[in-house]
């Protein structure tokens, strides 16, 4: 034990004591503190290694001891303190060495680690602990040279992966929780990034870099007026921070560039509310959760100005982006629908709905699954080239035109294969007159069902279908595969018909 070297006169009636007395009485408490240890109240411990310490504060033992407790307590930085104290009073002190190195090393700063080992092994080669600690100080710094490498690659699951191994034997370590919770952040695992961040502000509200991870998450949750806090609270704990300034700024241009469209998309600019959506999803390609949105509005201003195939991309890229975007499936889906690609929209539909089982949803389902089940039929519409809402002089005109356009007269001198193809054709036509031009079955038709398929033909009765009979019906009895008005001019014939009606 170190002896106190007190220049004072003993004096019993003094204020002063007897140094042989304090020593006593140090060793005493240190006793009565090493008896708390043992039975594991380190608080109580803590307590009378400090008295000791006050009693004999040049005592690099007692330093050691509540280095120890304080470990035990978790409370490292002070270990550490106390450990540096105790080895700084007795450079041979070789506890005081592994503790200071443990304290390093639990802290994060394996550099420092290796050396306070080293040491110990120069005083004690065989020693174990600092043997096995000092392997760990290199395993620790192997992890952080790949994790920092990892990061500039920006996989940060690597480094995540490296943060956990490393956090295994430096489990104090700030800067290692910060690395891993900016690297969840990025992964779009915010809860969890949110709750490293949250645990380190708990034990210190002015650090910058968990002020910082807490706006990245708010940032990338698309919170972004409580992430712009954040990053300003850490820009006044560490005007230097230039994370926190980058993200900043990124986060007032996109808020910016974002509402900037938004008010175009209002005011029925749709141009430039597709170019500003689009220069906004360039600010930040890391921001997962508002370009998703960025995205399904570039799509809605994209179907206004009827660039269908490219709303479905901008929709697919939200998706892939967040795949719980509800929104953006059923924007999706509208544009397949709208582009009939009907399997896709009934299963975007079908997704929506197991997600949200509203009436709504089930209503889009049943109405996608309609149009799918009507796209498998012939489709009658495309046939006479009418759209859907057509009336019955438009659908008349139309089977005119097309009956005339494919009549087997017109095409006899074609070849075999041409007339057959011509003659098929004619058929449809007829087909789609048959069923359109009658209001019971277009209604049936155009909820669905496959008349053709019901009724075994199109008259009604399952006997063959003569496209000659709707022709000469509608050309006031003329027919028996002629054309109306040969008859009335021996010189005129099929090529004189289709002259007159065009």
């Amino acid at each position: 034990m170190a002896a106190v070297d007190i220049d004072v006169p003993v004096d019993t009636e003094s204020n002063f004591c007897n140094p042989d007395d304090l020593e006593r009485e140090a060793e005493g408490f240190k006793e009565q503190g090493n008896a708390f240890y043992s039975k594991k109240d380190y608080s109580e411990a803590f307590n009378y290694y400090t008295k000791a310490i006050d009693a004999s504060p040049r005592n690099a033992s007692y330093y050691g001891n509540r280095a120890a407790t304080l470990m035990m307590l978790f409370r490292f930085r002070e270990a550490l303190e106390d450990s540096q104290q105790a080895v700084r009073l007795d450079d041979l002190f070789m506890k005081g060495h592994l503790r200071e190195g443990k304290c390093h090393l639990i802290l994060g700063n394996a550099m420092a680690a290796s050396r306070c080992f080293q040491k110990v092994l120069e005083l004690e080669p065989s020693n174990r602990d600092a043997q096995q600690e000092f392997k760990n100080a290199t395993t620790l710094l192997e992890f952080e040279r790949m994790a920092e490498f990892g990061f500039e690659k920006r996989d940060f699951r690597k480094v995540v992966y490296c943060m956990d191994r490393a956090l295994a034997l430096a489990s104090a370590c700030h800067r290692f929780k910060i690395l891993k919770a900016e690297c969840l952040a990025l992964l779009g695992r915010y809860p969890e990034a949110q709750s490293v961040a949250s645990d380190i502000l708990r034990m210190d509200s002015t650090n910058a870099d968990a002020l910082y991870v807490r706006g990245l998450c708010l940032y990338y949750e698309d919170c972004i007026d409580k992430a712009v806090q954040f990053f300003v609270q850490a820009l006044r704990m560490a005007p230097d921070h230039e994370k926190a300034r980058l993200a900043c700024r990124n986060a007032k241009a996109l808020k910016a560039k974002k509402e900037e469209g938004n008010l175009a998309f209002k005011m029925n600019n749709y141009e430039a509310a597709y170019r500003l959506y689009t220069e906004a999803l360039a600010i930040d390609p890391n921001n997962i959760k508002t370009n998703a949105k960025l995205y399904c509005n570039r799509a809605t201003a994209g179907t206004k100005l009827k660039r269908l195939n490219q709303a479905i991309d901008d929709c697919s890229s939200a998706i892939k982006l967040d795949e719980t975007y509800i929104k953006a499936y059923l924007r999706r889906a509208k544009c397949y629908m709208d582009t009939e690609l009907y399997e896709e929209g009934v299963r975007d539909y079908e997704k929506v709905y197991q997600t949200e089982k509203t009436t709504e949803h089930k209503h889009l389902l049943k109405a996608a699954q309609l149009e799918l089940k009507k796209s498998k039929r012939k489709d009658y519409y495309k046939v006479l080239g009418v759209g859907k809402n057509a009336t019955d002089d438009e659908i008349k005109k139309a089977y005119r035109k097309r009956a005339l356009m494919h009549h087997p007269d017109r095409h006899s001198a074609a070849t075999t294969e041409v007339q057959k193809e011509e003659e098929k054709k004619f058929k449809e036509v007829g087909e789609a007159f048959t069923v359109l031009s009658d209001p019971k079955k277009k209604v049936r038709y155009d909820n669905g069902h496959d008349l053709e398929e019901e009724c075994g033909g199109f008259d009604g009765g399952g006997r063959d279908f003569d496209a000659n009979n709707i022709f000469r019906a509608f050309f006031g009895g003329h027919g028996g595969g002629g054309f109306p008005f040969e008859s009335q001019n021996s010189d005129a014939g099929p090529g004189n018909f289709f002259f007159q009606f065009g």
